[in-house]
């Protein structure tokens, strides 16, 4: 009798990107060695790829969520290692930050399992069987707006209903542009997300001026008829926090419900915020590490910046405050002002409005979950940056501030005093 051919399984086939995938082999010969194999082609024409070695077991079946990859890019039982060991594949450019522009098309990812335990040449081999699946930042329904408006440029994501939801103001790091996708995921979770279109120093005239861009920001976002007005929150990473904490503290306009800061520092710095990194090479360079590849550590530049400049004063605060970072973060002390912060806000009495969040191991750029992680990325100007982290560590970081962030949020602004939204 001749055998059934192998069928590969993987649910959901179309999905949002923070959902976990069920991989599933049939029809496998029993102890037969396997590789089982994720491929994605970026908007930048990269190819990414991740792999593990399985074993099938007697009934011929292996299980990503079950069984262990016994080597490959992840080891162990990982359900989705296939999505968050990826990285550019050998014969790529290196050093890549895999991030999606366009998020109203989804991620496709290439899954397929092939014989024997395989580590290289994956597209000049034949597979076994093969799936293609879908990775979506925006849930069915959910409506992108570009904003120009009032001089505040960014793109608005709105939940699908009528509403009204909460809101989040996302701000992003000193990368600048305009980077949509967790605003994208933050609508698909029930928030009208409005993310921030970072203008250039030479666009701004004055730090004054810069602080009421995101001032105006906020009140576009506030005063939108689908957002409930008192329930907007503020979503921060890196340099974004900095403008967070300014805002929440001395802002007359900016009145946030809740705040959320990743990896940041709540340093008043001198000037306008999206001059500040070159400012930092002009009086800190000598503070710059290099390892020994020649890439650049940021971290002691920053612990000099912080020893030498003003703070702001978070004590002036008066709304609950999640703090996230990772205890390898080779970008900035993100750990040293989170520690810093919560001394301010004990001594103002607030301290029972901060919760903060450390991983071990994580870096710099804690991403939403099964992003691949990034320890060394091309910067600005050939620059090359450590943002640290080890990979298995910084991925369950990922994997679960996310999910902390999301209950913070749903704690607090879906909270029993507001309408409740209509999905």
């Amino acid at each position: 009798m001749s055998r059934l051919a192998p069928v590969l399984s993987v649910s959901p086939c179309r999905g949002l990107v923070d959902e976990k995938l069920t991989v599933l082999v049939e029809n496998l010969p029993p102890g037969l060695p396997v590789t089982l194999h994720s491929l994605h082609l970026s908007e930048d024409n990269d190819y990414w790829e991740a792999f593990g070695h399985y074993v099938s077991d007697h009934r011929g079946v292996v299980s990503v969520a079950d069984d262990i990859s016994f080597g490959g890019t992840y080891t162990g039982i990982e359900a989705m290692g296939l999505l968050w060991s990826m990285r550019p594949v050998p014969d790529g450019r290196q050093q890549l930050r895999l991030r999606r522009t366009n998020v109203c098309s989804p991620l496709l990812i290439s899954i397929s399992v092939y014989a024997g335990h395989q580590a290289e040449g994956f597209r000049k081999l034949c597979p076994l069987s093969s799936s293609v699946i879908e990775r979506w930042y925006v849930a069915p329904g959910v409506k992108r707006v570009s904003v120009r408006e009032r001089g505040v440029r960014g793109t608005l994501f709105i939940p699908p209903g009528p509403g009204p939801f909460p809101g989040v103001l996302d701000m992003w790091g000193g990368g600048g542009g305009l980077v949509e996708y967790r605003s994208a995921m933050l609508a698909s979770h029930g928030y009208v997300s409005l993310a921030v279109e970072y203008l250039s120093a030479e666009e701004m005239a004055s730090a004054g001026e810069e602080f009421h861009y995101f001032e105006t920001a906020f009140s576009l976002l506030q005063e939108h008829p689908q957002v409930v007005p008192d329930r907007v929150a503020l979503v921060s990473l890196s340099l974004g926090c900095m403008i967070c904490f300014l805002m929440a503290a001395e802002s007359s306009v900016v009145k946030p419900f809740c705040c959320v800061g990743i990896s940041g520092s709540h340093l008043r710095s001198k000037g306008k915020k999206s001059n500040v990194i070159s400012r930092l090479f002009e009086t800190q360079a000598d503070k710059i590490i290099f390892d020994e590849s020649g890439h650049q550590i940021w971290r002691g530049l920053g612990l000099a910046v912080m020893h030498d400049s003003d703070k702001v004063d978070v004590g002036k605060i008066n709304c609950p405050i999640l703090l996230i970072n990772g205890t390898d973060d080779q970008n900035w002390p993100a750990v040293e002002c989170s520690e810093d912060i919560s001394q301010r806000m004990k001594a103002a009495g607030k301290e029972h409005l901060l919760t903060v969040l450390e991983y071990p191991g994580a870096g710099h750029l804690i991403e939403p979950p099964y992003s691949p992680h990034f320890r060394v990325t091309n910067f600005k100007k050939n620059v090359k940056l450590v943002w640290g982290g080890k990979t298995k560590p910084h991925s369950e970081a990922q994997e679960d501030a996310w999910r902390k962030m999301l209950a913070f949020l749903q704690a607090h602004l879906y909270s029993s005093g507001m309408p409740r939204a209509k999905m």
